[in-house]
């Protein structure tokens, strides 16, 4: 009896180590990260003046009713997912503060909570608006941007409001407090922004979606079918959920008397960057579309497959992306798309893209090739482009309709890349 007791549980192991097998079969290891050039697979990018059918696309009204909207389908399908919103009829603004004598009486401060569903207990985001004195007789061009860790930790101003912060380890929501106030100013030059005569606003991104694997949460729920628990293959992630609220601040600044609501750009970093090129291709109400040091998923070739891979983003953060993307793990050549393809959907508005010379994960090259790429659009709608495949020198940018650089340093945002995306704006809707 105990042989066979035995026996049993031998089997039983076996069972589980084949079905172990298995999974593993199914899920292959993430392969370690390459930064050999040499090693790159042999690619060729998507042409983005062929149409799916074969049709080559001449003209730019074939492009603006044919091609860009088949370019934005293959993202929504296979990449970003479907936005599955709009603006609420029901959403409200509400200024919760404000003050004309802010940053040391530079600037005028607005603080407004942004209803998504024009209810005092339902979901929104709290709008930091720093925008110049002379805003207050003459409407103001404007950045926006969405930040990390709450509007508090972007100032050392102690007018800012405290509020709910999420924990992308654990997914805990906590109140804020006071130890984190200022902690990303570094990355936030709001007396340099307005003195340039620009106005500048952001919200905290997990206002709009927690960053997590969790779709229990954020927007998301908002718009569930009845018995729906996550987005359908096809739908939003927490990226598109990201996008859509940057519209939503977009209706807000273009409500405010004090903003130029044609002269607005949007900016991301990182994730926020590949969130900011994404919300710039659905909503052509941005005037700029800005990407700072966005990597895979962002603005860098996934073909290139260098630093950050679309296996291992999609491993590391299986929320941001679509379910469909998964599908191109480890298999990016099959891809319909490519990220010059994302840059293109911003034409013929002005696009940079921004990259640091040590953000190795972020394939800095793979960012220039995307611009670069992607002026194939520009020049067929009568736009100048980047003209070389050939990367500039580091802290020299270049600024055609479509504007990069590449500058010294890490991962993060600087009082350089700042300069240099108000000089393309400078160059793009006029000086202040």
């Amino acid at each position: 009896m105990k042989t066979f007791a035995r026996s049993l549980v031998l089997v039983g192991l076996l069972i589980a180590a084949v079905g172990s097998f298995a999974v593993a079969a199914d899920k292959p290891a993430v392969a370690p990260p390459n930064y050999d050039e040499s090693k790159i697979p042999a690619y060729t990018l998507p042409d983005l003046l062929v149409m799916q059918d074969g049709t080559k696309v001449t003209d730019a009204e074939t492009w603006r009713t044919k091609r860009r909207p088949e370019v934005l389908k293959l993202f929504e399908t296979y990449m970003y997912g479907r936005t599955v919103a709009g603006r609420s009829e029901k959403m409200t603004f509400e200024v919760l503060e404000s003050a004309d004598d802010a940053l040391g009486g530079k600037a005028i401060r607005k603080q407004v909570r942004v209803k998504f569903t024009g209810k005092d207990d339902g979901p929104g985001m709290d709008l930091l608006i720093y925008a110049p004195k002379s805003a207050a007789s003459k409407p103001a061009p404007a950045f926006v941007m969405l930040n990390f860790q709450g509007n508090h930790t972007t100032t050392t101003d102690p007018a800012v409001r405290l509020g709910m912060t999420y924990d992308r380890r654990t997914g805990k929501a906590a109140q804020a407090d006071e130890k984190t106030r200022g902690a990303a100013k570094s990355r936030w030059p709001f007396e340099m922004i307005v003195e340039r005569g620009y106005a500048v606003a952001t919200a905290y991104y997990g206002d709009i979606d927690p960053d997590f694997n969790d779709f229990s949460n954020g927007i998301h729920p908002l718009y569930y079918k009845p018995g729906q628990t996550h987005p359908a293959p096809d739908e939003w992630g927490a990226i598109g959920a990201w996008a859509w609220g940057l519209s939503r601040a977009l209706d807000c600044l273009q409500s405010d008397k004090l903003i130029d609501g044609k002269k607005v750009a949007v900016v991301g970093h990182s994730r926020l960057g590949k969130t900011s090129l994404w919300a710039g291709a659905q909503d052509e109400r941005f005037a700029i579309v800005i990407s700072n040091d966005s990597g895979c998923g962002g603005a860098a070739l996934s073909r290139r497959v260098i630093g950050e891979s679309v296996h291992r983003i999609n491993t590391s953060f299986p929320h941001w992306f679509c379910d469909n993307f998964k599908k191109y793990n480890a298999n990016e050549g099959e891809l319909p798309l490519d990220q010059h393809m994302l840059v293109a959907l911003a034409a013929p508005r002005p696009v940079y893209v921004a990259s640091a010379e040590q953000d190795k994960w972020a394939d800095p090259k793979g960012e220039y090739l995307s611009a670069y790429h992607a002026g194939v659009v520009y020049r067929l709608l009568g736009k100048p482009a980047l003209e070389s495949p050939d990367m500039p020198a580091v802290n020299q940018p270049v600024m055609t309709t479509v504007g990069y650089h590449i500058r010294t340093g890490k991962h993060d945002v600087t009082d350089f890349d700042w300069q240099r995306y108000m000089d393309f704006a400078d160059k793009h809707l006029g000086k202040p």
